[in-house]
């Protein structure tokens, strides 16, 4: 589909659904819910999809219109403080730590027990139900099971599997598409006013991720640490270069963590000590480091997931230039996402087989696996370097 084919069917989705890049049809099942269509609503929604594709969007869309007179305007009051969350009747959880704990569910469920005060509804989004501990779980399925008359909750995970199997049964799923390379690229233009070359570029090597496109169409030095990864490959000789590479890789995504963290974690040590009376006669020493020390360990935690975010960008990178590389050896007609560097792609076909490419790929998948699984980063990377080296 060309881009401007792409732009007039993205025309049809206006008000809180214009920014679902190509989820058409997603849409007008959520509008039919909304409407009240017989058998068409639920209590409780799993939205899943691949990462970009746009499941938090979708689902703070559908809490928006659920409360919106006019089934999701985009204008309106309800329509602006739910997708802001400052809606009372929404609730918007996304964890930037490793999990989402029982705790932190027993709140939503007590939420979710509640009446609306204002809106029409209760809608209760967790945008990462996947990070739900097991203990958490157990406590949200007996909110999921008796739902309260006027409660909905809408749960995101990038697949059905992610979430345990006694939630997702009780759910209804709705499953986004990756959105194709001219459609991502129209909401560059259109949307953010990124040039046309550059947005085709970023749609391109994102490969339908929304969020990842538009970071590399707009942040020049997200483009700069891309290409540095994918030169990777080309400088890989020895195992010292395989070392090396790994612990360049980690202190890179640390120092891109570390910079995405920083301010927030200001703000918030000095919101904490004002509300602590730090310097004070009224303040309580002993209280208050105990509260700046678990504001101290949060912050960390989260540390921790942006690093880890971060390296599994780049295995994802170069997860896509190995799938390059497989397409040149078997002369497959697909086009390449990498083609600005095809000649190092080139290079790398002609000195391997398409038997330990694919070995590559199942080594950068595996890491991925096992960073999930707390596997040290360092040690994780650079066994996945060592088998990008053997093949």
């Amino acid at each position: 589909m060309s881009t401007s084919a792409t732009a007039s069917t993205q025309g049809s989705l206006s008000g809180v659904w214009a920014d679902l890049v190509g989820q058409y049809r997603s849409v007008a099942t959520l509008r039919r819910a909304v409407a009240g269509h017989h058998h068409a609503m639920s209590h409780a929604w799993l939205v899943t999809g691949p990462p970009g594709s746009g499941r938090s969007n979708a689902a703070r869309a559908f809490a928006a219109a659920l409360q919106c007179v006019r089934g999701g305007c985009g204008s309106c009051n309800d329509c602006r403080t739910a997708l802001s969350g400052a809606h009372p009747d929404v609730t918007l959880v996304r964890t930037e730590m490793l999990s989402i704990g029982v705790e932190e569910v027993r709140d939503l469920v007590r939420r979710a027990a509640m009446s609306p005060t204002l809106g029409r509804r209760q809608v209760l989004v967790v945008e990462d139900a996947d990070r739900v501990t097991e203990r958490g779980a157990d406590a949200l399925l007996k909110s999921i099971e008796e739902p309260a008359t006027k409660t909905v909750w809408i749960l995101c995970a990038p697949t059905a599997d992610d979430v345990v199997v006694t939630i997702r049964s009780r759910c209804r799923l709705l499953t986004l598409q990756t959105p194709t390379v001219s459609a991502v690229a129209q909401l560059l233009i259109s949307r953010d006013g990124v040039d046309p070359a550059l947005a085709d570029f970023a749609a391109r090597v994102a490969q339908g991720h929304v969020g990842r496109a538009r970071v590399l169409a707009r942040d020049e030095t997200a483009r700069s640490r891309r290409h540095q990864v994918l030169l990777i490959p080309s400088r890989l000789n020895g195992l010292g270069d395989c070392l090396a590479a790994a612990a360049s890789l980690v202190e890179a995504c640390s120092e891109e963590a570390t910079a995405a963290t920083a301010e927030l974690d200001a703000k918030e040590r000095a919101s904490l000590s004002e509300a602590l009376g730090f310097g004070t006669k009224g303040a309580r020493p002993r209280q208050a480091q105990a509260a700046m020390k678990d504001l101290e360990d949060q912050q960390k935690a989260r540390a921790k997931r942006y690093q880890r975010d971060a390296i599994d960008r780049a295995l994802t990178e170069l997860t896509g230039l190995y799938r390059d590389v497989l397409s040149m050896q078997t002369r497959s007609a697909a086009p390449l996402v990498n083609v600005e560097l095809e000649t190092n792609i080139v290079a790398l076909a002609r000195r391997s087989t398409p038997e330990a490419t694919l070995h590559r790929i199942d080594a950068l998948l595996g890491c991925r696996t096992a960073l999930d699984t707390n596997v040290a980063p360092l040690l994780a990377v650079e066994a996945t370097m060592i088998a990008l080296l053997e093949g």
